[in-house]
């Protein structure tokens, strides 16, 4: 096996814990969405993908199976795939299979043990393939591990859509980081999500087991149980909602009443119905999100999607 030790870049505790005090000072108030993603919270999330309205996964899926062959031949020979969120694999795993003499895959995530786990299976699943495990916030500081090997070109997969959590500008800034990790020669795998009907995006976001609901509550959990905090959970509900505006899903908790927060010795008064803004969830159309690229020094050279054109994966080089 090829399944190398776990390289841990992961943000302290003082940092969640500034970033929640400063996030609830603001007007309006927000938690970066990063911090979602607890034990916990990954595995809630891996049931949401499963969820029928969540359309986005099995969507990318079904694109993937679809097109991996023609995928795999944009990619080239012995590349480092490097994928950012990698979260359980399941995608990976059909891109790994079709990839073509890989030298190394280095998936980042900030779950730890989900991401240990993962990469222990995917180093069972591919004994030949160098498997480089990294802890990290990937849109921190940290170190990619070199492989033993030499590869062709570095490829960046970041599937799942994740690059609608970003604001435009720091999408712009971070397609831009993505480039300079690419390097001369390298390129870009990546979901995208597309614009569509209003009630189709909103119902992925409220789906009736109210796992999503459980998701976004869940930061006020972890909030509690590892910031000294005194959150009641119960005072709390969950809200997402298409902004036609900024063409985004936004995730919010909203206060069902005024209440006090106290985090350590820090004390936060929320009003009956105002709200955490938790989440954005950005849609794009293709020419959108082209633009958006070119901006950042990456040129879409192929796009695969459903038959609905709900979703799209992408493939982009360094310009």
């Amino acid at each position: 096996m090829t399944y190398r030790q776990l390289m841990d870049f992961i943000t302290s505790r003082n940092t969640f814990q500034d970033d929640v005090i400063h996030g609830l000072q603001r007007i309006p108030k927000r938690i970066p969405c990063k911090y979602l993603y607890d034990e916990r919270g990954a595995r809630l999330f891996e049931e949401i993908c499963e969820l029928e309205e969540y359309y986005p996964t099995r969507t990318e899926l079904s694109i993937m199976n679809r097109n991996v062959a023609e995928m795999a031949s944009q990619l080239g020979s012995r590349c480092l795939l490097i994928e950012y969120g990698s979260g359980s694999g399941i995608k990976t795993r059909i891109l790994l299979k079709a990839l073509i003499e890989p030298v190394g895959y280095v998936p980042i995530d900030i779950s730890r043990d989900q991401l240990t786990e993962a990469a222990a299976n995917l180093g069972q699943q591919f004994p030949a393939l160098e498997v480089l495990p990294v802890c990290a916030d990937y849109t921190d500081h940290y170190e990619l591990p070199p492989t033993r090997r030499p590869a062709n070109r570095r490829i960046v997969y970041f599937p799942g859509s994740t690059i609608g959590n970003f604001k435009p500008d720091a999408a712009k800034e971070f397609l831009s980081h993505i480039r300079e990790v690419c390097g001369e020669g390298g390129g870009l795998l990546i979901g995208v999500d597309l614009k569509k009907d209003k009630a189709v995006l909103e119902q992925a976001y409220n789906d009736a087991e109210g796992v999503t609901a459980a998701f976004n509550l869940n930061l006020l959990r972890r909030i509690n149980r590892e910031l000294n905090a005194d959150c009641r959970v119960d005072r709390f509900i969950h809200q997402a909602h298409f902004n036609e505006e900024h063409n985004r899903i936004e995730m919010h908790l909203v206060s069902k009443c005024k209440q006090t927060v106290h985090i350590g010795e820090e004390e936060f008064v929320i009003g009956k119905e105002e709200t955490i803004h938790t989440e954005n969830s950005y849609k794009y159309s293709l020419d959108g999100f082209a633009e958006l690229a070119d901006t950042s020094g990456l040129r879409v050279e192929q796009v695969w999607t459903d038959e609905k054109r709900f979703f799209s994966v992408q493939y982009l080089e360094v310009a």
